[in-house]
């Protein structure tokens, strides 16, 4: 007998040929925090301690964020202001501003205060149905507040989170002119202790070069620990080659990347992590490559890319129509990319993603006519009920018609 089962459902399994894995008046049984079963209501011959019914909502994987920046202290509301004025993301950052002005709040945070501020960002992620968030570290730039960081994202609550060390985030003052040896420490001091499911890197012109990137990802390596890269955001550096070469997760930003880049992370398999917030906050006019990683098969995750200074956006579902309006993204790309894809960009795809059996129980309801209005609606959040594994969330699960 399986513990729950979902009746008088549409769903949207993002799994199969059809478009968005649509199966109308559908059901999902449930055992053990599992998907049991998928399939047409009609052919559902399963029993359960409980029924629910989903009063004709649509159901969709619980939706992933694969890459967010979600701990730290302050925010960077003045540097808003002065790019309004003139000032360029490189001008703020050289200045002493951008990414460092962040570390020196964040390692003046008590680690208490630093899981208050996250838990209460979530809450916006949950409440859009959100199952899995990426939280990565990147502003302690020392030891004590990279560790701080990486234990604050482990102790956020209500869903699943993945932690990215991210100590190649910028040069702290302390390191000024020795880029190099900030390199060492990263990989022989922290990175051993980060206990991190991932590392990342910031691989730009006012972040660390190839070479440096690349004796992260080595470290890393030895470490058995999977990469990702933010690549390609100001400039073409050959970070999405680089990532792919080191077999990483994914690439993030790339709006830079050449077609070559494109083919390497094609062989590899990396996914490619579009982050519109970033786009549109910074204004930026460089699009990233969507024609070319369509044509080469690349796998397309979306994502907040949540931070206090360049992309302080606190809904994917807001990423979502993003991505369609200004890198001409469709609705079913977009939701594959915070769903099947968004999973894969965390290693998470045998989990997560889908709804398939075997599949954690992690899903979303959602009070909508079509799939499509979860990415064309502005601002809007037709959420009504989230699933984890089996269990409903706190919250209102859809209304007799």
């Amino acid at each position: 007998m399986d513990d729950a089962l979902w009746l008088n459902a549409n769903l949207a399994t993002m799994a199969g040929a059809a478009p968005y894995g649509a199966l109308r008046d559908g059901a999902i049984a449930v055992k053990d925090g599992r998907i049991a079963w998928v399939g047409p209501r009609k052919e559902c011959r399963r029993k359960a301690v409980r029924e629910h019914d989903a009063r004709g909502a649509w159901i969709t994987p619980g939706l992933v964020d694969c890459h967010t920046h979600l701990v730290y202290a302050g925010n960077r509301a003045a540097e808003f202001e002065s790019r309004l004025q003139g000032a360029s993301y490189e001008d703020i950052a050289r200045a002493g501003g951008g990414i460092v002005s962040t570390v020196r709040n964040t390692r003046a945070a008590a680690e208490d205060d630093l899981v208050a501020s996250a838990q209460a960002r979530l809450r916006q992620w949950l409440a859009e149905g959100v199952a899995v968030v990426e939280v990565k570290s990147g502003y302690g730039l020392d030891r004590d507040t990279e560790l701080k960081m990486l234990r604050a994202a482990r102790r956020l609550e209500g869903l699943t989170v993945k932690t990215s060390f991210l100590g190649a985030h910028a040069l702290p003052p302390e390191y000024q002119g020795r880029a190099d040896a900030y390199v060492d420490f990263v990989c022989n001091e922290v990175m051993p202790l980060a206990q991190a499911d991932a590392v990342d890197a910031f691989c730009e012109g006012i972040g660390f070069d190839a070479a440096q990137t690349q004796r992260v990802f080595e470290a890393a390596r030895k470490l058995k620990v999977p990469v990702k890269l933010h690549a390609d955001q100001l400039s073409d550096l050959g970070g999405a080659a680089l990532a792919a070469r080191h077999g990483a997760l994914s690439a993030d930003h790339l709006e830079y990347t050449s077609e070559e880049g494109v083919r390497a992370m094609a062989a590899a398999g990396t996914v490619a992590v579009l982050l519109p917030g970033a786009f549109y906050f910074l204004r930026e006019k460089q699009m990233p490559p969507v024609a070319a990683l369509r044509r080469h098969g690349v796998p397309i995750a979306l994502a907040t890319d949540h931070n206090p200074g360049s992309s302080p956006l606190s809904s994917l579902l807001l990423a979502m129509n993003m991505a369609c309006t200004l890198f001409r993204l469709t609705p079913e790309e977009a939701l594959a990319g915070v769903t099947r894809h968004g999973a894969r960009a965390l290693g998470l795809e045998a989990s997560h993603g889908t709804l398939e059996a075997g599949k954690q129980a992690d899903f979303a309801l959602w009070q909508v006519h079509s799939p499509a209005e979860l990415a064309y609606a502005v601002g809007a959040n037709p959420s009504v009920g989230a699933v984890r594994a089996g269990a409903p969330r706190a919250g209102t699960l859809p209304a007799a018609p």
